[in-house]
């Protein structure tokens, strides 16, 4: 990576989070752009799988824009969403440079690993979903990050390294799957809210509630014999290490700030998360370091390394106002007709999104286009909270079977496992489990709680 691609790509990251604190779009645009420009750059050294993804995106725009199907407005849209994605990406993964400073952070896996391992699973997928719920991709990082380390360090390889890998990284992905039917920080609620006035995290959440009870008890079922093995190698901790507390006084000024943020501005969580995450940890940094010539250039490695994640952000989110914006309002007319129609409606949405994220088509860009789609039906009658229960189900189905998501990817590139594995072979039969019980949830949802409240 040259000079220029490993600085502008930080700076970009910079110029949304300003653009964001004082809620100028045009200087969001010029972001996005600059992302843009910054991937395009990059060329060859993106993953082919980035690199495709960003060309067609651009291609598709640039075709409807000489049409004119899309207009300024869009185009300013496309280019401030997309800095959105890539920054929102860039800034939580800094947290990936507490985890080389802390050893309580270094060593968490041996920590959640203690107690009983029939708990194990839940712990991780709970743990992690709450984590995420703040700190959505920097939790992908941190606990990636700190067992990928702890494997180099304590020399575990061959079968048992894969073990630890397919045990509990695939469970903090399945945690994190979970962010979007319980968290209000979800980027799947953000995008069906912004389109539905009506719809609310509080609405959703009882039925996101039921849905990860669902897949909670599928995973557990699934990974009890080999959360066992994995138990039994972990590191008995003896005493907490050194630097919890001052960790843990750490995380407690990181949500009084984003709560802050939130109390005295329009933020929501997700953009709270966005500028104190990287705002405490330069502080703590620095504050370690004292050399800021060292810190910036560790943040700007850190930022750089996830070039790859943030280009499939910021391409799908061009992508999907791009094709959002040409599909005619009423091209679904008269399919909500009905209890039927609507649960066909429901499943059609719901399974659009797995599907197509296992050829490379990732949720964001799916659901951006779904989205569009949702006020006509709405329109017609439809129930717009059973719909949309619908479709962060299958949000969170995708970012499970997906192997061109950032999620897997950052599995994918810390425990250094091809992603097809991490997506099929780890999660494909967990997938093809829950689906059926999911869709009879569903019907439950749309023929029976009707009828009893």
């Amino acid at each position: 990576m040259s000079s220029a691609d490993r600085w502008l790509l930080p700076f970009a990251v910079l110029m949304e989070l300003i653009a964001i604190g004082f809620s100028c779009t045009p200087l969001s645009a010029v972001a996005g752009v600059l992302f843009v420009i910054c991937f395009l750059w990059a060329g060859a050294r993106l993953q082919t799988y980035s690199r495709v993804l960003l060309l067609v995106a651009l291609a598709v725009t640039g075709w409807f824009s000489v049409q004119g199907q899309l207009g300024l407005d869009r185009l300013i849209k496309a280019s401030a969403d997309a800095a959105f994605y890539a920054a929102f990406l860039g800034s939580l993964g800094m947290m990936q440079c507490l985890v080389r400073r802390f050893e309580v952070l270094s060593r968490i896996h041996d920590v959640l690993l203690g107690g009983r391992a029939f708990w194990l699973y839940p712990k991780y997928a709970v743990v992690s979903c709450g984590i995420a719920s703040v700190l959505s991709f920097g939790m992908m990082s941190l606990l990636c990050g700190s067992l990928s380390e702890t494997l180099r360090e304590r020399g575990i390889t061959g079968e048992s390294r894969l073990q630890w890998l397919r045990s509990v990284l695939i469970s903090a992905l399945r945690g994190f799957a979970l962010v979007p039917l319980v968290a209000p920080t979800s980027v799947a609620v953000a995008i069906l809210a912004r389109e539905l006035p009506q719809i609310s995290w509080s609405l959703l959440l009882p039925y996101g509630l039921a849905a990860s009870g669902v897949l909670i008890a599928v995973g557990w079922l699934l990974e009890q014999r080999r959360f066992r093995r994995v138990s039994s190698e972990r590191v008995a901790l003896e005493q907490w290490p050194p630097g919890t507390l001052l960790l843990l006084g750490l995380i407690l000024v990181l949500f009084i700030v984003m709560v802050a943020i939130v109390a005295f501005t329009d933020f929501k969580v997700s953009v709270a998360a966005m500028m104190a995450v990287p705002s405490i940890t330069l502080l703590y940094m620095v504050w370690q370091e004292k050399s800021p010539k060292v810190v910036l250039k560790e943040s700007v490695t850190q930022i750089s390394a996830m070039n790859n994640e943030m280009a499939i952000f910021a391409a799908s989110a061009i992508l999907g106002v791009s094709i959002s914006s040409v599909i005619p309002e009423d091209s679904l007319s008269g399919l909500a007709t009905s209890a039927g129609g609507m649960w066909v409606l429901a499943v059609a949405g719901m399974l659009i999104l797995p599907l197509l994220s296992m050829i490379g088509i990732i949720p964001i860009t799916v659901l951006s286009v779904q989205a569009g789609l949702l006020p006509q039906l709405v329109a017609e009658g439809m129930d717009p909270v059973l719909m949309a229960v619908a479709l962060v189900i299958g949000f969170s189905l995708a970012m499970m079977i997906s192997p061109f998501g950032p999620s897997a990817m950052l599995l994918s590139r810390f425990g250094q496992v091809p992603r097809w594995v991490v997506a099929f072979r780890w999660n494909g039969v967990f997938v093809l489990i829950a689906v059926p019980l999911l869709l009879v949830l569903l019907a439950l949802e749309i023929f029976v709680l009707p009828e009893v409240l």
